[in-house]
């Protein structure tokens, strides 16, 4: 693709980066046939290539962004699904990620949407005002059929039945191995994480203690900066990015960063190109460089090969894992190996709908796309539905009774941990 961009535009890094991206684009449309977006609206608009030309038009005339281009800008789920299938390399992340950015800093949102992004941005990210806000938020489900704002209807039903407790397993410490000492790991404990789902880090530290990992959970750890990252909030979510990368060096020596959330490990995979131009860019390069998703770390070390389980397992592939960090089959060989019978739904490229937040803020078209994954699983009939993503497992489970677990609790109990508590 041809670009017009000036010395003066190209001298700021992330304008750079983007004419890089952009030129690589050859207008094929390969990327349209596995959007999510395009298969459910329909709109050129609504798909990668359409979003590029909004974008290219957007920065290389150094305008604020219009209202035309965030609607189709902040439809994009990031999914990724377009740089799995682009034949050109195309790294519509990073794009997108340059296009929020300057969203966020050029364009006024209407005062609800500010008002939603905001309370989003100051609450999910701290696991305690997190689980202060799902508390308040029970109060307020019996009244979600007189709120005529989707957004919130879709915040409110969100909420668990049950809050768990607060596990002391996130609290910075270290934990010695159950076996032979193979490595020393860091273990990223996450944000909405341990305020919605506490047994999947209770599960990968017995896991990995038992496969001979010391596991340090570092002091002044916190959100990976995702959830900020996403809205184009850049200074907060590099603020958070900056914290962790901080929190992990001086941990001392590791082996690897775990992370089981695969939508954080996207985001920390990619700290290095983040603070590339910063202070921070060598300790940058080193976090996203020992950055591993529980699963790739598990391949390490020797799992058991183990007897079926004689449990169905529907392996639902989150985007951020199999687009993101192209860990594709990966997960599923632990579960064969662990001895479960491992399915997959039809277009299991396609995303779920979920997205971080964006099944707040797109609530109609995340729950088409909800509705087309759950029904695509269940005709599997599983058993169990496991997954490598909070946000996905959330998302499913709320529209099947089929239980939904984190493969990693599955791998724990096949190897002597205790049952996932959805299949007690």
């Amino acid at each position: 693709m041809q670009t017009l961009f000036t010395p003066e535009q190209l001298a700021d890094p992330a304008t750079a980066r983007s004419n890089e991206i952009l030129r690589a684009c050859v207008h094929c449309g390969f990327c349209t046939a596995t959007c999510p977006t395009y298969q459910v609206l329909g709109d050129e608009l609504d798909s990668p290539r359409g979003r590029i030309y909004l974008i290219k038009d957007m920065l290389e005339s150094g305008r604020p962004a219009d209202e035309r281009t965030v609607k189709h800008i902040d439809r994009c789920l990031s999914c990724l699904s377009c740089m799995t299938t682009c034949p050109s390399g195309v790294h519509y992340m990073h794009l997108v990620d340059h296009a929020r950015a300057h969203i966020e800093a050029t364009y006024k949102r209407h005062l609800t949407d500010r008002l939603l992004r905001w309370t989003l941005a100051k609450i999910l990210p701290y696991p305690m005002r997190f689980r202060l806000a799902l508390a308040l938020a029970k109060l307020g489900k019996p009244i979600a059929a007189l709120i005529p704002d989707a957004r919130i209807k879709a915040m409110l039903a969100m909420v668990p039945k049950t809050i768990p407790p607060v596990s002391r397993n996130d609290d910075a410490q270290t934990f010695a191995p159950t076996a032979a000492r193979k490595m020393r790991v860091a273990l990223m404990t996450g944000c909405a994480q341990k305020a919605l789902n506490t047994n999947i880090n209770d599960a990968t530290i017995r896991l990995l203690r038992r496969l001979g990992c010391e596991i340090v959970i570092p002091q002044a750890m916190g959100c990976c900066g995702a959830l900020t990252h996403h809205m184009g909030r850049e200074a907060e979510a590099h603020s958070f990015a900056a914290a962790n990368i901080r929190a992990f060096m001086a941990a001392g020596d590791l082996d690897a960063i775990v992370i089981n959330t695969s939508g954080c490990g996207t985001t920390v995979k990619d700290y290095g190109h983040m603070f590339r131009n910063g202070p921070l860019a060598a300790d940058a390069a080193r976090v996203a460089a020992l950055a591993v998703d529980v699963t790739e770390l598990l391949a390490k070390l020797d799992l058991p090969a183990l007897p079926a389980q004689r449990l169905r397992v529907a392996y639902h592939a989150a985007c951020s894992l199999q687009h993101g960090q192209q860990i594709k089959t990966t997960p599923k060989d632990l579960l064969r190996r662990a001895g479960f019978e491992v399915v997959e739904p039809a277009d299991s490229h396609l995303c779920c709908g979920s997205a971080g937040t964006y099944n707040l803020l797109q609530p109609g078209i995340s729950a088409q796309l909800k509705a087309r994954k759950v029904q695509t699983l269940t005709a599997r009939s599983p058993d169990v539905i496991a997954a490598g993503n909070l946000g996905c497992m959330m998302q499913i489970g709320s529209g099947t009774a089929t239980p939904v677990v984190h493969t990693v609790e599955l791998l724990d109990w096949a190897t002597g941990g205790p049952k996932p508590a959805a299949l007690r």
